[in-house]
């Protein structure tokens, strides 16, 4: 509604006049505008208030719940480094040495660990010393010569001896390393380019016209060439049903192939459950043999040699190999068999592993980066390049003429496998690596059992080396494949790289903060190392957070790998026991439907009538044996530690950043798993 204003006016003679004026509708006045105005302005900063202190306290609330999260894994990790420490148990009790370690070896080597651990410390007091006296780390001898006093002659001798004698001969060693290094890391980088182009090409190994795969379901049974396929397996009762039950439902025709469950089981019980199981598909239709050895001679090179002796094995064209805890997918054959169609010199056929496990703890996981790489760049690149790689022992298959022409399978290393492809290589014959074929398996999810699996991966190769290095230089094949098998395949790849990263990072850096004479670059120490593991996590993308774990860890690792390369190579301790890498048993989610569906099916057919008394039996086995289990200390992880930890204490007076938080940050990850705190914690 309009409004009236008024205001009055005064003319020239006194007289007032009142003049109105009409507002219009819209118009408000100004004090009540203003007020509303006020009013919403207040409103609105309240509920901003209110809304900005709503989201401060919901971070405030993560943050909190972030770092109770973080003190109750620290107080976890804390309490478990004390019942460790409690419990007394190290890897110098009976039974938990790695193989190809005899316990005079493991304490000279230990007994070295110790004495360099106790003369760092003593260096460390000495310049601490020497630096709360004012003398500067850099000081010249003429200067300290011209201070009084006992310490200061003796620590100028030391000095003088670090500049004439020490340094010299450190940074001589330090120099050859860093050189291996950079023609390592030279190796590291070309395999990722040759990778990268196989990406970008395309490349990969493609049937001949004419082989039988996936597609071909009109052919008959005779269009399916003979499959012998074998299954070694030694005291492992968590994996032997799932393994047994894929292998005997490969999509192929039952009368075109054969299984063997080779058994060199030396438990009763075990053995049972394997050949009821044995029994159960037998009665299923499936053509499937169970042999038990009752001397484990050879180990699986002897298992494997005596399976193949049988007379039925002439019949077969290939020989299908499985380990224990592998479970192939129904296609494998069809999707492997024909690329040996038109290929007549092909005599091996490697499919990449995959992982069930692979997420189960932080140990599982840095092993699936390292793993990822090996099929993903390693086997991959040397296959389509090079037609040669090392056989991964299971998961691949064999042309049994190529087997023969080998020699047949040999127990003169604990790298059967291995020696194999060798001998099969110097024969001329050709290698296939199939990356977009799988076949699950297991990780070993305990330190212990990752430990004993490196050493006998380790020791092997040199063992090997040390056998057929005569037998290449005598091969009549050329020379670029003499040199690719002898400089890069054993020295570079089994010899040159644990003995680098482990002289390198773990000696000679931990040397130089006592010897700063001698000098490593921040570029070998920080960067070079984060490059390679940056190509080496490119595989598997997924597992880019662990970068830094895997850094450390691998660098923890080589002492095992050092250890084990000197073993293998001078024949020091044991070096021919092998020890069967320990099993968990986890299945895939399909896995399970699988195989409750498959005992839904037997159970309606009918079972063996010992089978519930066989199974309470395992399972009450397998319980006895989880209760033996236990975490262990590892002594020389511990001293190198105590090393490092030292080393970054001594680089603080010498103001060294980068060699710093290396020396700790590896101190540490050496810490932890010398306590055993990475991989399967058992209560």
């Amino acid at each position: 509604m309009a409004q009236s204003w008024g205001r009055e006016a005064r003319g020239g003679g006194g007289t007032s006049v009142v003049v109105k004026m009409e507002s219009p509708d819209w118009a408000v006045p100004q004090s009540e505008g203003a007020a509303a105005g006020a009013a919403g302005g207040k409103a609105g900063r309240g509920k901003n208030a209110r809304q900005i202190t709503w989201v401060l306290l919901l971070k405030a609330h993560r943050a909190a719940g972030k770092l109770t999260g973080a003190a109750s894994a620290a107080l976890s990790v804390a309490a478990a480094a004390r019942r460790r420490v409690a419990a007394g148990r190290t890897d110098a009790d009976a039974g938990a040495a790695p193989p190809g370690e005899s316990p005079a070896l493991r304490t000279r080597f230990y007994g070295f660990l110790r004495a360099f651990l106790l003369l760092s410390m003593l260096l460390l007091a000495v310049d601490v010393a020497a630096h709360l006296q004012g003398w500067h780390l850099a000081v010249d001898v003429p200067d300290l010569l011209a201070v009084e006093g006992l310490f200061a002659a003796g620590y100028a001798s030391w000095v003088r001896i670090r500049l004439e004698y020490l340094a010299p001969a450190l940074q001589f060693l330090a120099n050859a390393c860093v050189m291996l290094f950079l023609i390592q890391s030279a190796d590291r980088l070309i395999l990722c380019l040759g990778c990268l182009w196989i990406k970008l090409r395309g490349i990969k190994p493609v049937p001949t016209a004419g082989g039988k795969g996936s597609d071909d379901v009109e052919a008959g049974a005779g269009e399916f060439p003979m499959v012998l396929v074998q299954i070694p397996m030694c005291n492992e009762k968590e994996v032997y049903q799932q393994s047994i039950g894929a292998v005997c439902s490969l999509d192929w025709p039952r009368s075109n192939f054969l299984v063997q469950v080779l058994d060199d089981s030396d438990d009763a019980a075990t053995s049972a459950l394997i050949k009821e199981e044995v029994e159960k598909w037998q009665r299923e239709g499936v053509r499937i043999l169970y042999r038990h050895r009752v001397i484990r001679d050879g180990y699986k090179a002897g298992n494997l040699k005596s399976a193949m002796n049988c007379s039925y094995v002439k019949d077969y064209e290939f020989v299908v190999i499985f380990d224990a805890d592998f479970q192939p997918q129904p296609d494998f054959l069809k999707r492997t068999v024909p690329h040996f169609k038109g290929n007549e010199d092909v005599g091996l056929v490697q499919a990449r592993w995959s992982f069930v496990n692979k997420d189960e703890n932080l140990l599982t996981r840095l092993q699936n980066i390292n793993l990822c790489f090996h099929f993903e760049v390693e086997q991959q690149v040397n296959g389509i390049f090079l037609n040669f790689f090392g056989f991964n022992g299971t998961a691949g298959v064999w042309r049994i003429k190529a087997l023969e022409d080998s020699g047949g399978w040999m127990e003169r290393t604990t790298v059967e496998d291995m020696d194999i492809a060798v001998r099969a290589h110097l024969k001329g014959w050709k290698f296939l690596f199939l990356n977009d074929v799988e076949c699950q398996c297991e990780l070993p999810e305990s330190y212990e059992a990752y430990r004993k699996q490196q050493h006998r991966w380790h020791s092997g190769p040199m063992q090997l080396f040390r056998l057929c290095f005569v037998d290449i230089i005598k091969s009549k094949i050329g020379f670029w494949k003499k040199f690719n098998l002898i400089f890069l395949f054993f020295l570079l790849r089994k010899l040159i790289l644990p003995f680098y990263s482990f002289t390198l990072f773990c000696i000679i850096l931990p040397m130089t903060m006592f010897i700063p004479e001698a000098e490593l670059p921040a570029w070998v120490v920080c960067y070079i190392p984060a490059t390679m593991s940056l190509l080496n996590i490119l595989p598997a993308p997924k597992s880019f957070p662990f970068i830094v774990p895997y850094l450390l860890f691998e660098n923890t690792m080589s002492v095992t790998k050092f250890n084990a390369m000197i073993s293998g190579l001078f024949q020091l301790g044991s070096a021919y026991e092998w020890v069967v890498t320990k099993k968990s048993g986890r299945s895939s989610e399909g896995d399970l439907v699988a195989l409750v569906e498959k005992q839904s099916k037997q159970q309606r057919v009918g079972s063996a009538p010992n089978l519930d008394f066989l199974t309470k039996k395992s399972a009450h086995i397998k319980k006895d044996s989880t209760k033996k289990k236990h975490n262990r200390i590892y002594r020389k992880e511990l001293a190198l530690s105590f090393l490092l930890l030292t080393a970054a204490a001594r680089s603080l007076l010498s103001v060294q950043g980068i060699h710093f938080y290396f020396l700790l940050f590896q101190g540490v990850s050496f810490l932890v798993v010398g306590l055993d705190l990475i991989g399967e914690q058992i209560e």
